[in-house]
Protein backbone atom coordinates (compact mmCIF):
# COMPACT_ATOMS: atom_id res chain seq x y z
CA UNK A 1 0.00 0.00 0.00
CA UNK A 2 1.28 3.46 -0.85
CA UNK A 3 0.22 5.19 2.39
CA UNK A 4 1.64 4.85 5.87
CA UNK A 5 -1.24 3.34 7.82
CA UNK A 6 0.09 4.60 11.13
CA UNK A 7 -0.01 8.17 9.82
CA UNK A 8 -3.71 8.08 9.04
CA UNK A 9 -5.65 9.94 11.69
CA UNK A 10 -9.18 8.88 10.74
CA UNK A 11 -10.75 5.71 12.02
CA UNK A 12 -10.06 3.05 9.38
CA UNK A 13 -13.09 1.03 10.45
CA UNK A 14 -15.31 4.09 9.90
CA UNK A 15 -13.81 4.57 6.43
CA UNK A 16 -14.57 0.96 5.55
CA UNK A 17 -18.09 1.26 6.94
CA UNK A 18 -18.64 4.32 4.75
CA UNK A 19 -17.36 2.50 1.68
CA UNK A 20 -19.62 -0.51 2.30
CA UNK A 21 -22.61 1.76 2.84
CA UNK A 22 -21.89 3.58 -0.45
CA UNK A 23 -21.76 0.30 -2.36
CA UNK A 24 -24.89 -1.15 -0.78
CA UNK A 25 -26.99 2.01 -1.04
CA UNK A 26 -25.91 2.68 -4.63
CA UNK A 27 -24.83 6.31 -4.35
CA UNK A 28 -22.95 8.82 -2.22
CA UNK A 29 -26.11 10.80 -1.49
CA UNK A 30 -28.05 7.70 -0.39
CA UNK A 31 -25.18 6.63 1.85
CA UNK A 32 -25.02 10.10 3.37
CA UNK A 33 -28.77 10.08 4.10
CA UNK A 34 -28.57 6.67 5.75
CA UNK A 35 -25.60 7.68 7.88
CA UNK A 36 -27.01 11.06 8.89
CA UNK A 37 -24.07 12.74 7.17
CA UNK A 38 -23.54 14.88 4.08
CA UNK A 39 -22.53 13.93 0.57
CA UNK A 40 -19.26 15.94 0.70
CA UNK A 41 -18.28 14.19 3.93
CA UNK A 42 -19.01 10.75 2.47
CA UNK A 43 -17.09 11.64 -0.70
CA UNK A 44 -14.15 12.84 1.39
CA UNK A 45 -14.09 9.59 3.37
CA UNK A 46 -14.13 7.56 0.17
CA UNK A 47 -11.23 9.56 -1.25
CA UNK A 48 -9.33 9.14 2.00
CA UNK A 49 -9.80 5.37 1.91
CA UNK A 50 -8.64 5.26 -1.72
CA UNK A 51 -5.51 7.26 -0.78
CA UNK A 52 -4.93 5.02 2.20
CA UNK A 53 -5.11 1.87 0.10
CA UNK A 54 -3.43 3.37 -2.98
CA UNK A 55 -6.14 2.08 -5.33
CA UNK A 56 -9.26 3.33 -7.09
CA UNK A 57 -12.34 1.70 -5.58
CA UNK A 58 -15.13 3.21 -7.67
CA UNK A 59 -15.51 4.50 -11.20
CA UNK A 60 -17.87 7.46 -11.02
CA UNK A 61 -19.67 9.31 -13.82
CA UNK A 62 -22.59 11.71 -13.92
CA UNK A 63 -25.21 8.96 -13.87
CA UNK A 64 -23.45 5.78 -12.76
CA UNK A 65 -21.15 4.39 -10.13
CA UNK A 66 -19.37 1.04 -10.59
CA UNK A 67 -16.92 -0.91 -8.50
CA UNK A 68 -13.46 -1.36 -9.98
CA UNK A 69 -11.89 -4.81 -9.86
CA UNK A 70 -9.89 -3.71 -6.80
CA UNK A 71 -13.05 -2.18 -5.35
CA UNK A 72 -14.92 -5.47 -5.66
CA UNK A 73 -12.19 -7.30 -3.75
CA UNK A 74 -12.06 -4.56 -1.15
CA UNK A 75 -15.84 -4.63 -0.70
CA UNK A 76 -15.93 -8.38 -0.03
CA UNK A 77 -13.01 -8.22 2.40
CA UNK A 78 -14.42 -5.12 4.10
CA UNK A 79 -17.72 -6.87 4.84
CA UNK A 80 -15.86 -9.78 6.46
CA UNK A 81 -13.61 -7.43 8.40
CA UNK A 82 -16.54 -5.35 9.71
CA UNK A 83 -18.45 -8.46 10.76
CA UNK A 84 -15.36 -9.69 12.61
CA UNK A 85 -14.90 -6.31 14.28
CA UNK A 86 -18.53 -6.26 15.44
CA UNK A 87 -18.14 -9.76 16.84
CA UNK A 88 -14.97 -8.72 18.66
CA UNK A 89 -16.75 -5.73 20.18
CA UNK A 90 -19.59 -7.91 21.43
CA UNK A 91 -17.23 -10.53 22.88
CA UNK A 92 -15.12 -7.95 24.67
CA UNK A 93 -18.06 -5.97 26.04
CA UNK A 94 -19.94 -9.08 27.11
CA UNK A 95 -23.58 -10.03 27.14
CA UNK A 96 -24.57 -7.12 29.39
CA UNK A 97 -23.22 -4.50 27.01
CA UNK A 98 -25.44 -1.44 26.59
CA UNK A 99 -25.88 -0.79 22.86
CA UNK A 100 -25.57 2.69 21.47
CA UNK A 101 -26.27 4.03 18.03
CA UNK A 102 -29.22 4.15 15.67
CA UNK A 103 -31.86 1.74 14.34
CA UNK A 104 -34.01 2.25 11.23
CA UNK A 105 -37.21 0.19 11.43
CA UNK A 106 -40.25 -0.20 9.18
CA UNK A 107 -43.61 -1.08 10.77
CA UNK A 108 -47.16 -1.44 9.39
CA UNK A 109 -48.96 1.87 9.39
CA UNK A 110 -51.86 0.95 11.71
CA UNK A 111 -49.94 -1.33 14.09
CA UNK A 112 -46.96 0.99 14.18
CA UNK A 113 -49.01 3.89 15.52
CA UNK A 114 -50.73 1.96 18.28
CA UNK A 115 -49.82 -1.57 19.38
CA UNK A 116 -46.12 -1.48 18.52
CA UNK A 117 -45.12 1.93 19.81
CA UNK A 118 -45.23 0.64 23.40
CA UNK A 119 -42.56 -2.04 22.79
CA UNK A 120 -40.40 0.54 21.01
CA UNK A 121 -40.71 2.81 24.04
CA UNK A 122 -39.63 -0.13 26.24
CA UNK A 123 -36.52 -0.54 24.09
CA UNK A 124 -35.61 3.16 24.24
CA UNK A 125 -36.13 3.31 28.01
CA UNK A 126 -33.96 0.25 28.52
CA UNK A 127 -31.17 1.49 26.24
CA UNK A 128 -30.99 5.29 26.61
CA UNK A 129 -27.98 5.57 24.25
CA UNK A 130 -30.09 4.30 21.32
CA UNK A 131 -32.16 6.30 18.84
CA UNK A 132 -34.79 4.91 16.45
CA UNK A 133 -36.22 6.00 13.10
CA UNK A 134 -39.73 4.51 12.98
CA UNK A 135 -41.07 4.36 9.41
CA UNK A 136 -44.73 3.49 8.87
CA UNK A 137 -45.73 1.74 5.66
CA UNK A 138 -47.01 -1.69 4.67
CA UNK A 139 -44.57 -2.79 1.97
CA UNK A 140 -41.49 -4.94 2.46
CA UNK A 141 -38.48 -2.58 2.45
CA UNK A 142 -35.29 -2.86 0.45
CA UNK A 143 -33.13 -3.45 3.52
CA UNK A 144 -29.79 -2.67 1.87
CA UNK A 145 -30.87 0.09 -0.49
CA UNK A 146 -32.89 1.94 2.16
CA UNK A 147 -30.51 1.23 5.04
CA UNK A 148 -33.25 -0.50 7.08
CA UNK A 149 -32.16 -2.67 10.01
CA UNK A 150 -35.39 -4.62 10.40
CA UNK A 151 -39.11 -4.55 9.65
CA UNK A 152 -42.23 -5.73 11.42
CA UNK A 153 -44.65 -7.44 9.08
CA UNK A 154 -48.24 -8.61 9.48
CA UNK A 155 -49.15 -11.66 7.40
CA UNK A 156 -47.08 -14.49 5.97
CA UNK A 157 -43.55 -13.61 4.82
CA UNK A 158 -42.85 -15.46 1.58
CA UNK A 159 -39.43 -13.95 0.77
CA UNK A 160 -36.81 -16.70 1.31
CA UNK A 161 -33.95 -14.19 1.30
CA UNK A 162 -34.85 -12.73 4.73
CA UNK A 163 -35.10 -14.05 8.27
CA UNK A 164 -38.66 -13.88 9.68
CA UNK A 165 -38.97 -14.30 13.45
CA UNK A 166 -42.60 -14.81 14.47
CA UNK A 167 -43.58 -12.63 17.44
CA UNK A 168 -47.35 -13.01 17.84
CA UNK A 169 -50.64 -13.98 16.22
CA UNK A 170 -53.38 -11.40 15.64
CA UNK A 171 -57.00 -12.62 15.98
CA UNK A 172 -59.47 -11.32 13.38
CA UNK A 173 -63.22 -11.00 13.81
CA UNK A 174 -66.29 -10.05 11.75
CA UNK A 175 -67.91 -6.73 12.64
CA UNK A 176 -70.58 -4.34 11.41
CA UNK A 177 -72.41 -1.23 12.55
CA UNK A 178 -75.67 -1.81 14.45
CA UNK A 179 -77.26 0.48 11.84
CA UNK A 180 -76.41 -2.05 9.12
CA UNK A 181 -78.39 -4.76 10.92
CA UNK A 182 -81.38 -2.58 11.70
CA UNK A 183 -84.07 -4.75 13.31
CA UNK A 184 -82.50 -8.01 12.18
CA UNK A 185 -81.19 -10.34 14.90
CA UNK A 186 -77.43 -10.66 15.32
CA UNK A 187 -76.12 -13.14 12.71
CA UNK A 188 -74.78 -16.29 14.34
CA UNK A 189 -73.72 -18.40 11.35
CA UNK A 190 -71.70 -17.68 8.19
CA UNK A 191 -74.76 -18.47 6.07
CA UNK A 192 -76.37 -15.33 7.49
CA UNK A 193 -73.24 -13.27 6.91
CA UNK A 194 -73.24 -14.08 3.21
CA UNK A 195 -76.48 -12.15 2.82
CA UNK A 196 -74.98 -8.86 4.08
CA UNK A 197 -73.22 -6.12 2.06
CA UNK A 198 -69.45 -6.40 2.55
CA UNK A 199 -66.26 -4.38 2.72
CA UNK A 200 -62.94 -5.92 1.65
CA UNK A 201 -59.46 -5.40 3.09
CA UNK A 202 -57.62 -6.28 -0.12
CA UNK A 203 -54.38 -7.12 1.64
CA UNK A 204 -55.99 -10.21 3.18
CA UNK A 205 -59.33 -10.92 1.46
CA UNK A 206 -60.97 -9.68 -1.70
CA UNK A 207 -63.91 -11.66 -3.06
CA UNK A 208 -64.23 -14.57 -0.64
CA UNK A 209 -64.48 -14.99 3.13
CA UNK A 210 -63.38 -18.06 5.05
CA UNK A 211 -64.22 -18.48 8.75
CA UNK A 212 -63.49 -21.17 11.33
CA UNK A 213 -65.62 -22.11 14.32
CA UNK A 214 -63.63 -21.46 17.51
CA UNK A 215 -64.97 -24.56 19.25
CA UNK A 216 -65.35 -27.25 16.62
CA UNK A 217 -62.81 -26.21 13.98
CA UNK A 218 -65.53 -26.38 11.31
CA UNK A 219 -64.81 -24.07 8.35
CA UNK A 220 -67.23 -22.11 6.20
CA UNK A 221 -66.51 -20.22 3.01
CA UNK A 222 -68.69 -17.89 0.96
CA UNK A 223 -68.18 -15.36 -1.88
CA UNK A 224 -68.64 -11.61 -1.44
CA UNK A 225 -69.03 -8.65 -3.80
CA UNK A 226 -67.54 -5.79 -1.80
CA UNK A 227 -69.20 -2.40 -1.89
CA UNK A 228 -65.83 -0.93 -0.95
CA UNK A 229 -62.34 -2.40 -1.25
CA UNK A 230 -59.25 -0.84 0.34
CA UNK A 231 -55.79 -1.73 1.58
CA UNK A 232 -56.17 0.36 4.76
CA UNK A 233 -57.31 -1.15 8.06
CA UNK A 234 -58.49 2.19 9.45
CA UNK A 235 -60.43 2.91 6.25
CA UNK A 236 -62.23 -0.43 6.62
CA UNK A 237 -62.95 0.32 10.29
CA UNK A 238 -64.39 3.75 9.50
CA UNK A 239 -66.46 2.46 6.58
CA UNK A 240 -67.91 -0.26 8.82
CA UNK A 241 -68.81 2.32 11.49
CA UNK A 242 -70.62 4.34 8.81
CA UNK A 243 -72.76 1.29 8.03
CA UNK A 244 -71.46 0.55 4.52
CA UNK A 245 -71.02 -3.16 5.15
CA UNK A 246 -69.66 -5.99 7.26
CA UNK A 247 -65.90 -6.39 7.47
CA UNK A 248 -63.13 -8.52 8.93
CA UNK A 249 -60.61 -6.66 11.05
CA UNK A 250 -57.85 -7.22 13.57
CA UNK A 251 -59.40 -7.62 17.00
CA UNK A 252 -57.03 -5.16 18.70
CA UNK A 253 -58.08 -2.33 16.36
CA UNK A 254 -61.80 -2.79 17.03
CA UNK A 255 -61.97 -3.21 20.82
CA UNK A 256 -62.86 0.42 21.59
CA UNK A 257 -65.54 0.50 18.90
CA UNK A 258 -67.09 -2.71 20.20
CA UNK A 259 -67.13 -1.37 23.76
CA UNK A 260 -68.79 1.85 22.59
CA UNK A 261 -71.31 -0.07 20.44
CA UNK A 262 -70.16 1.71 17.31
CA UNK A 263 -69.60 -1.82 16.01
CA UNK A 264 -70.93 -5.24 16.99
CA UNK A 265 -69.23 -8.59 16.48
CA UNK A 266 -71.08 -10.85 14.07
CA UNK A 267 -71.10 -14.65 14.34
CA UNK A 268 -69.00 -14.39 17.53
CA UNK A 269 -68.13 -18.10 17.55
CA UNK A 270 -66.51 -17.77 14.12
CA UNK A 271 -63.13 -16.20 13.34
CA UNK A 272 -61.02 -15.48 10.30
CA UNK A 273 -57.54 -16.99 10.28
CA UNK A 274 -55.12 -15.25 12.62
CA UNK A 275 -52.36 -13.15 11.08
CA UNK A 276 -48.74 -13.72 12.12
CA UNK A 277 -46.69 -10.73 13.26
CA UNK A 278 -43.03 -11.23 12.36
CA UNK A 279 -39.81 -9.31 12.83
CA UNK A 280 -37.93 -9.49 9.52
CA UNK A 281 -34.29 -8.72 8.85
CA UNK A 282 -31.60 -9.65 6.31
CA UNK A 283 -29.44 -12.67 7.22
CA UNK A 284 -25.99 -11.94 8.61
CA UNK A 285 -23.24 -13.93 10.23
CA UNK A 286 -23.22 -11.36 13.01
CA UNK A 287 -25.91 -9.00 14.26
CA UNK A 288 -24.89 -5.71 15.88
CA UNK A 289 -25.77 -5.44 19.56
CA UNK A 290 -28.37 -2.72 18.90
CA UNK A 291 -30.38 -5.10 16.67
CA UNK A 292 -29.93 -8.12 18.93
CA UNK A 293 -31.22 -6.17 21.91
CA UNK A 294 -34.18 -4.86 19.87
CA UNK A 295 -35.09 -8.42 18.86
CA UNK A 296 -34.89 -9.53 22.50
CA UNK A 297 -37.24 -6.74 23.61
CA UNK A 298 -39.72 -7.37 20.78
CA UNK A 299 -39.90 -11.11 21.46
CA UNK A 300 -41.17 -10.40 24.97
CA UNK A 301 -43.07 -7.11 24.59
CA UNK A 302 -45.06 -7.71 21.40
CA UNK A 303 -46.88 -10.89 22.55
CA UNK A 304 -47.75 -9.15 25.82
CA UNK A 305 -49.05 -6.09 23.96
CA UNK A 306 -51.38 -8.17 21.79
CA UNK A 307 -52.57 -10.45 24.61
CA UNK A 308 -53.52 -7.37 26.62
CA UNK A 309 -56.17 -6.43 24.05
CA UNK A 310 -59.21 -8.67 24.16
CA UNK A 311 -62.61 -8.08 22.62
CA UNK A 312 -65.33 -7.41 25.16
Amino acid sequence: MSADLSAVGSDRIALLETFVRIVESGSLSAAAAQMGSTQPTVSRRLQQLERLLGIRLLQRSTHRMNLTEDGTRCYERAKDLLAGWQMLESDVRGADDQPSGHLRIVAPHAFGQQQLIGPVADYLRRYPSMTVEWYLHDRMPDFIGEGIDCAIRVGEVADPSVVALRLAEVPRIVVASPDLLGDRPLPRHPDELAELPWLALRTFYRDEVELTHAGTGETARFPIRPRLSTDGLQAIRNAAILGLGAAIGSQWALVDDLAARRLVQLAPDWRAATLPVSLVYPPSRHQPARLRRFIEVMRVAVPIAFRAVQAP
